[in-house]
């Protein structure tokens, strides 16, 4: 509290937001997600759903053989019922279950499962649709003793009927499943959970006060907010014709407050030939993103797929290569320690191995803690795609992510560094599968470590706009997600796939769904008055505020207000809430 202008203070008391979970009637969604292998698998989510006999109390009644083999009941030590499938010939040999969905409709899927025998074996939910394909909607690690968790899901694109079933790559393996959930939701039902996230995860309450000197409240002072900078980070890629072009650099600097140079950072730009370093288009851009407070993701020390080495590098091995990399990573993160926010190390080493078959399979996690030991500020991150965007590739799923980051933190030596989840987010064309996406980012939430969408775009064709909506606001609204960053542009930067303005800096339809959001996303209090008791009360987004305060009988005053997201969900007031206020 600080006295304003002589005359009267401000107060300010810290809200949390309440949110009505299911209002409208709708049934809310269940976020619990767990990668842990139990002793006993939880209930059915949502009470199974659509599915029939979801918890096997009836047997297997409503559940048919697919393909080879014998479906039958089992009983565990402790009296829990499942379905086992065994005598398999193929990966899809198991049991299936037929049910009618809506055209439209989003579906939110989970089960668990547990195999014969064995670990970590890769067990999928598999639907099949009217015209013969087959669409993975989910997977997990089962091991035989324990159950594990499959979350994911589908959307769907017809009405009729869909036949779900399960699958795992080595049929001489029983798949055993309890548990089973297929909830529908309409896509208004849908939106508004996103809202309703929104409003509890990144909005607060805020009560301010306006008092004599007294202390009693001075009724009719008005008071302004305007939001200056946003509490979450929302950005866009950014290439050399930055430095080349003002429009580009006015464009940029108007909307976003965080940056991933797209190229400029990498291997490949800075030592083109052996020997030879040249960082000066990657320094220009540093400087330009200091100049106008633009927080700046370093991308990347290093990139796993042996394509994207500087050519010179491709053909090294052994100490040779070694030496090359220890070069580079003392290189650039010395350079611009300090800096960056993130640094993504070892990029999509999910899918490829170009160090790990070099240099051993404890590179990564080598290079995590190098990374860190030379630059202990930037949050070092995985950066993979497909994750979220694509449920069929089966190396890069939710599950197998976590286990990866895992298994580098644990590594001696990164037990105390703060890793990061980058997810790429380059989707296809056409509708988002936005029930497997969150339930991606379910998974992933449980490890605790920050989330953040990396390099968003979405390939061209029909609803592309929509689309891009849809990512940005289901990223937004899951309150693991501390940050998105889009690969798009402007057409004269080359960004030709989700091209955000064309060649005259005009807004293309992506364009328009970036500056609504931005828009939507920002509080702006606009001379509202306070009440008889010098109170005024309004939900603010997170972030940096400039408040004006006018009163008849005093100066007009200013100062600056910060709304961050508060642990707990009991209201405190300014002594105690992350609010800082100061008053000039």
């Amino acid at each position: 509290m600080k006295r304003l202008s002589g005359y009267y203070f401000l107060i300010v008391w810290c809200i949390f937001m309440c949110s009505g979970h299911g209002k409208d009637g709708f049934l809310p969604y269940d976020s619990s997600a767990t990668t842990q292998c139990l002793e006993e698998p939880w209930k059915p989510l949502y009470g199974g759903g659509i599915i029939s006999n979801p918890d096997f109390n009836l047997g297997i009644s409503g559940w048919s053989t697919f393909g080879h083999g014998t479906i039958q009941p089992r009983l565990s030590k402790r009296g829990n019922k499942f379905i086992t499938a065994r005598s398999r010939a193929h990966p899809r040999d198991s049991f299936s279950q037929k049910v009618q969905i809506i055209e439209g409709n989003l579906y939110a899927f989970s089960a668990w499962v547990q195999v014969s025998s064995g670990k970590d074996q890769a067990v999928a939910v598999v639907f099949r649709t009217h015209d013969d394909n087959f669409v993975r909607g989910g997977d997990t690690l089962a091991s035989h003793g324990c159950w594990s968790m499959i979350k994911g899901g589908i959307a769907a694109n017809y009405s009729g009927s869909i036949e779900l079933l399960f699958e795992t790559a080595d049929p001489s393996v029983e798949i055993w499943v309890d548990s089973v959930s297929l909830q529908p939701f309409t896509k208004q039902e849908w939106k508004s959970q996103q809202d309703l996230s929104i409003e509890k995860n990144r909005k607060r309450r805020v009560r301010l006060q306006v008092t004599r000197r007294n202390g009693t409240g001075l009724e009719g002072a008005k008071v302004s907010i305007k939001q200056v900078r946003a509490g979450f980070p929302l950005g866009c890629g950014m290439n050399y014709h930055i430095l080349e072009s003002e429009p580009y650099q006015r464009w940029f600097a108007s909307r976003f407050q965080v940056t991933t140079f797209t190229n400029e950072m990498k291997w490949y730009s800075t030592e083109k030939r052996r020997g030879l370093e040249n960082y000066t288009t990657a320094d220009a851009m540093v400087q330009f993103a200091k100049e106008h407070n633009i927080s700046i993701r370093g991308h990347n020390i290093f990139w796993d797929d042996r394509k994207y080495q500087p050519h010179w590098v491709k053909n090294l091995a052994g100490d040779e290569l070694r030496a090359a990399a220890e070069r580079r990573i003392n290189s650039v993160t010395t350079r611009y320690a300090g800096d960056l926010i993130h640094w993504d190390c070892m990029n999509e080493n999910l899918h490829y191995r170009f160090y790990e078959d070099n240099l051993g399979e404890n590179v990564t996690s080598e290079y995590f803690h190098k990374a860190h030991e030379l630059d202990p500020k930037p949050v070092i991150f995985m950066n993979e795609y497909n994750t979220l965007e694509y449920s069929g590739d089966e190396v890069a799923g939710p599950v197998n992510y976590k286990k990866k980051i895992v298994e580098i933190l644990s590594f001696p030596g990164n037990e105390e560094l703060m890793g990061g989840i980058g997810l790429e987010g380059h989707f296809g064309a056409g509708p988002i599968n936005l029930p497997y996406m969150r339930a991606g980012l379910d998974i992933l939430a449980t490890t605790g470590l920050p989330i953040w969408l990396t390099e968003v775009s979405v390939a061209v064709g029909e609803d592309q706009a929509q689309h891009l909506e849809d990512v940005l606001r289901e990223a937004y609204a899951h309150p693991a997600v501390q940050g998105i960053v889009m690969f798009s542009g402007p057409a004269a930067a080359g960004f030709n796939e989700t091209t955000l303005v064309d060649l005259d800096f005009d807004n293309t339809a992506n364009g328009d769904v970036v500056d609504k959001l931005i828009a939507e996303w920002r509080s702006d209090v606009g001379g509202d008055v306070t009440d008889s008791d010098g109170l005024l009360e309004t939900a603010l987004f997170h972030g940096e505020y400039e408040v004006a305060v006018t009163h008849p009988d005093a100066d007009k005053s200013y100062g600056s207000l910060r709304v961050v997201a508060a642990d707990g969900d009991e209201g405190v007031d300014m002594e105690e809430a992350p609010l800082t206020l100061d008053w000039h």
